[in-house]
């Protein structure tokens, strides 16, 4: 029962909507604003009511990277006549579940009484367009049109001695993490292979239980860390099946607005769900954090988000943490102090459920007041991560309401009092592996070892080697700690 005497500034989540175009099984092709048009609609519906987006104050869309709109709430926001603020910030997997605490603020404040957060991908469309030769007929805006707010402060998405490398992608960087942690673990490499393997089996089980998975089937630990022709080696220790798949047309959307508004228009009030906290932060970059096993923004600003909301993660009911890679879940299990042995996903994961780029996270909210509706009184908890384990959010959701109203903090200044690492453009004389991976090509052969270095003196270095020995200790052993010779940005092991 929703007492009456509640903040009637208390932003609560009155509709969510998911769409998934199956482009794969024949369905036609749509643009990303399309699809994210059918996921409001969808939300509008969930709602329970008629004329919500109509009286939208702010449409805050998740940067959409398979087309280049510049200004695409405004289109939303024309398609139902509303003289709506629009949000458009730049790229990163943290920026649904920031949209929601920014827009959260906004309403506690006063400054909004409805809005949306939403986004949607077409990239296998994109992608399938492409290597036909050809070029979408999608909408195009203005080159010079910005939307009314499209910063969320500055951000490098890494470090210009990594890029000189090539050593960029988050498939060539998020291996590293993970051979950091198996080398924390004490592991074997079976053992290791078999307990993220094991973890990430329970994310494909829920994916295969999800209505809204773009990939429905439950997979077993062995079909997941096996390589096989279908299953290739992407970067040491993933194969293809363990890392995010962004290879999907799908959307999801939230509607929010203050209790005011949802009962002026008559929202039922089994349809709400309150954000009880929010919290976001930047980790340093890759080459300039303290280590490979730890993550500060997620460790203060996820621990915050729960303490805000009166809570703590072994008393959260129901959990969805980012996962476009284990060793993300793994930083996150870490730091927050959360088994691995328990169920981390509502949504299903972004290899499984679905990974569309800077959006997976709309999907796992949606998901989530799915899953509180149907638990009334449980509480949820969701992080979002983008960048190479760089840029974090987090929320706190109930279907009842928080005592003290919504809270929002961004504890940045604690997060970047952690001491970093200082970085050299090249090196030559002895340090010690810190992480390390193989790249390889897409036929499965290994291209390149790559490795997170520390000098005698503390100091990261970046170092590479394409000598075949090194590639296969690389994958066959344990190499965190061990002394080598870097020369330039080269690696050479030591006897």
């Amino acid at each position: 029962m929703i007492d009456d005497r509640i903040d009637p500034r208390t932003p609560v989540i009155i509709g969510v909507g998911q769409h998934l175009q199956r482009t794969d099984q024949g369905a036609d092709p749509l643009e990303p604003l399309e699809l994210m048009e059918i996921a409001l609609r969808a939300a509008a519906d969930d709602t329970g009511v008629s004329d919500v987006l109509g009286s939208t104050d702010v449409v805050a869309v998740v940067p959409v990277v398979s087309w280049g709109y510049r200004d695409p709430g405004r289109l939303i926001a024309e398609r139902h006549g509303a003289s709506s603020t629009t949000w458009y910030p730049s790229m990163g997997g943290n920026t649904p579940q920031m949209l929601v605490n920014r827009l959260a603020a906004a309403i506690a404040a006063g400054d909004a009484d409805l809005g949306v957060v939403v986004g949607g991908e077409a990239y296998r469309t994109r992608i399938a367009t492409k290597r036909a030769g050809g070029r979408p007929e999608w909408t195009v805006q203005p080159e010079d049109l910005r939307a009314d707010w499209d910063e969320d402060g500055a951000f490098n998405f890494g470090h210009p001695a990594e890029f000189a490398l090539g050593i960029a992608m988050p498939t060539q960087a998020y291996p590293l993490f993970e051979t950091a942690l198996w080398h924390a673990s004490g592991r074997s490499l079976e053992e290791h292979l078999r307990s993220i393997g094991t973890m990430w089996s329970r994310f494909s089980e829920v994916a295969a239980a999800n209505p809204n998975a773009w990939r429905r089937e439950a997979l077993s630990a062995e079909e997941l860390t096996t390589p096989t022709a279908e299953n290739r080696i992407v970067g040491f220790p993933y194969t293809k099946r363990m890392v995010a798949n962004p290879d999907v047309d799908m959307a999801a959307g939230s509607i929010i607005c203050s209790v005011e508004r949802a009962r002026s228009l008559g929202v039922p009030t089994d349809r709400w769900v309150f954000i009880h906290a929010g919290t976001d932060g930047v980790d340093r970059v890759m080459s300039e954090r303290r280590d490979l096993v730890t993550s500060p923004a997620i460790g203060i600003a996820g621990s915050l988000a729960l303490e805000l909301a009166g809570t703590t993660a072994e008393e959260v009911d129901h959990i969805d943490l980012y996962s476009c890679f284990p060793s993300a879940v793994q930083l996150a299990c870490r730091e927050l102090g959360i088994s691995t042995d328990r169920q981390l996903t509502v949504y299903g994961g972004l290899p499984f459920a679905g990974g569309p780029w800077n959006n997976p996270v709309s999907h796992a909210l949606a998901t989530m007041v799915d899953v509180l509706r149907a638990d009334p009184g449980s509480t949820g908890l969701v992080t979002a991560n983008g960048g190479n384990v760089d840029k974090h959010a987090f929320g706190v959701y109930s279907t009842e309401p928080p005592v003290d109203g919504f809270r929002y903090a961004r504890p940045q200044d604690q997060i970047g009092a952690v001491p970093g690492r200082t970085v050299l453009d090249g090196h030559h004389g002895a340090a010690t592996i810190e992480g390390w991976t193989v790249v390889h090509e897409r036929d499965g052969s290994a291209q390149r070892a790559h490795a997170a270095c520390i000098t005698p003196d503390g100091q990261r270095v970046w170092a590479v080697s394409n000598d075949v020995d090194v590639m296969e200790v690389f994958e066959t052993t344990d190499v965190g700690g061990q002394s080598v010779t870097v020369a330039g940005n080269e690696l050479r092991l030591d006897d």
